[in-house]
């Protein structure tokens, strides 16, 4: 009897697992690589300004190349879109601070399919030889989609964004955001290869030399490359200097009501210039060749009222030098976002209207669908805004100066068509009160910041509410205002009129890169092809 009970026993000590620790095993394994291609998004939105942690881009895109490697299609599109998820709502969370959570959470969930499909591509080139390069140039072209559709397109968080504090900035020289954000992908999967290949040496005792090669040369590249690059980098002037003022007046209240007292939002920004002029006639400040405002500094159109424009005129004679004003401007009918040029003796001379508008908030596509949904968002969008349809270089002083007004900084052709028309500095004039003290302001001004390496202009970002910056043609802010101050920077900056690689180029660098994206694409399929081909025989 006391063997059997013996016997019993050792039975029962080998039993394997219980089933329900071994489905909490199996949910586990599944369950972790979606946990880490969520995680690693999260990982790239902290990579993003206002933190300057940009290295970070490499660790989630290496994260994210590993999660990838080897799945099907399928599981890449919903990797990928949990990819999206996470680096995509934090980053946009500024969308909805006056809205609510629904436009935000919509946003997110379209962007994020572009996400999905690079997803998809990446994984279905994860197994071929030299897959970082194809890897890399499939997510610029996800870029470039998502920066043309639906509705004109959503850069707002291209990885080159994040990068303006990076070793890669140089970069944005010599083929533009394109190449910026590439040689940062680039270099997260070669970074996910090259521990790949050592573990693997180091387990099998094989060292794979081609693959090895092709790996390091994914980290070390994009490296050399940007140091090779720092010479197209300079804040030199070559056309001479200018001293320029940039004013920031203030709002009477943040959100959408901002300009609920549009008359006070003026006022503030006439203020704000006749104080500096006082401190100009006092000699305490250096007298500027010319003065930047905001966009909507005037949201009244001073062109259909007395009022406004007598503001305008008493600020402009005040300092004595012309101000590019951001009005919001109704001519036969329509409605524009428009800097209009004033002079101090001629009054208005020229204008710019906003060509790249931003949908929902200065027009309202579907309008009689999201009417039907939605009846608060058509009041809100009451009149649509219409499109400029020529760049805008305002000669101020003799200096040509590029404005590009607020959301149009995202896009690499809005900025790129007003150096090519001959703006020696560039303006990117802004109203930021709509999203308070959110991220979104810090976002911006990073994207001006790389602009100024692309294009090797000196870059001023005036907003209504901060933060208003002074960028040097190699990227440094040299002065900042703070958030909801009235406040102005006086500064002499440098002309320039060189084209750097990226703006000669222009958009072939990306039409390249979406090239080799497809030719990767169209290798692993025929590839997967030829594979079930020779399954079946």
């Amino acid at each position: 009897m006391t063997v059997t009970a013996t016997s019993v026993d050792e039975s029962d000590q080998v039993q394997p697992p219980t089933a329900p620790a071994a489905r909490g095993a199996r949910l586990l394994r599944r369950l972790a690589p979606a946990a880490a291609a969520a995680l690693s998004g999260v990982l790239l939105y902290v990579s993003f300004p206002p933190r300057t942690l940009w290295w970070l881009a490499l660790p989630a895109f290496a994260v994210f190349g590993w999660v990838l490697r080897g799945r099907g299609w399928k599981a890449g599109l919903g990797l990928g879109y949990l990819f999206g998820l996470g680096f995509l709502l934090p980053l946009l969370v500024w969308t909805g601070v006056e809205v609510g959570p629904g436009p935000w959470i919509a946003l997110v969930v379209i962007e994020a399919i572009f996400v999905a499909l690079v997803g998809a591509g990446v994984a279905a080139v994860s197994r071929l030889p030299g897959s970082p390069v194809w890897a890399a140039a499939i997510w610029v072209a996800g870029e470039a989609a998502r920066a043309r559709v639906p509705f004109n397109g959503f850069p707002w968080g291209k990885v080159a964004f994040g990068q303006a504090d990076g070793v890669f900035l140089p970069l944005a020289a010599v083929g533009g955001t394109p190449v910026l954000g590439f040689a940062v992908v680039l270099c997260g999967f070669g970074l996910y290869e090259v521990v790949r290949l050592a573990v693997e040496g180091r387990r099998t005792r094989v060292v794979r030399r081609s693959a090895a090669a092709v790996a390091l040369l994914s980290v070390a590249v994009p490296v050399v490359g940007a140091v090779a690059a720092r010479p197209l980098v300079s804040d030199k002037a070559e056309d001479g200097t200018v001293t320029v003022a940039v004013i920031q007046g203030n709002v009477p209240r943040a959100g959408l009501e901002f300009n609920a007292q549009r008359r006070a939002v003026l006022d503030y920004h006439a203020r704000e210039t006749e104080r500096l002029a006082a401190e100009v006639k006092a000699g305490k400040v250096a007298k500027p060749d010319f003065v930047l405002w905001p966009e909507n500094s005037s949201d009244i159109d001073p062109f259909a009222n007395a009022d406004a424009r007598a503001v305008i005129d008493e600020a402009v004679k005040a300092i004595g030098v012309p101000i590019s004003v951001g009005g919001v401007v109704e001519r036969d009918g329509k409605l524009y976002n428009e800097q209009i040029l004033w002079d101090p003796v001629k009054g208005p001379v020229d204008t710019y209207d906003k060509r790249q508008i931003q949908p929902f908030g200065e027009y309202l596509p579907l309008r009689s669908l999201i009417g039907a949904i939605n009846d608060n968002w058509t009041s809100m969008v009451s009149q649509d805004f219409s499109r400029g349809s020529k760049p805008g270089v305002f000669d101020m002083d003799g200096a040509k100066v590029g404005l590009v007004t607020c959301y149009e900084a995202a896009f690499d052709w809005a900025v790129r068509s007003e150096v090519t028309d001959g703006a020696q500095m560039i303006s990117v004039p802004s109203n930021n009160a709509t999203f308070d003290r959110s991220e979104m302001t810090y976002q911006q001004l990073a994207m001006s910041r790389v602009r100024a390496v692309e294009h090797s202009r000196t870059v001023t970002v005036p907003v209504t509410s901060g933060v208003s910056a002074i960028i040097m043609p190699d990227g440094r802010i040299t002065q900042k205002t703070g958030m909801f101050v009235a406040d102005s920077l006086v500064q002499k900056v440098p002309l320039r009129s060189s084209q750097t690689p990226a703006t000669q180029l222009g958009i072939l660098p990306e039409i390249a890169l979406v090239l080799i994206a497809a030719g990767g694409l169209g290798w692993a399929i025929g590839a997967g092809v030829r594979g079930r081909r020779a399954g079946g025989v």
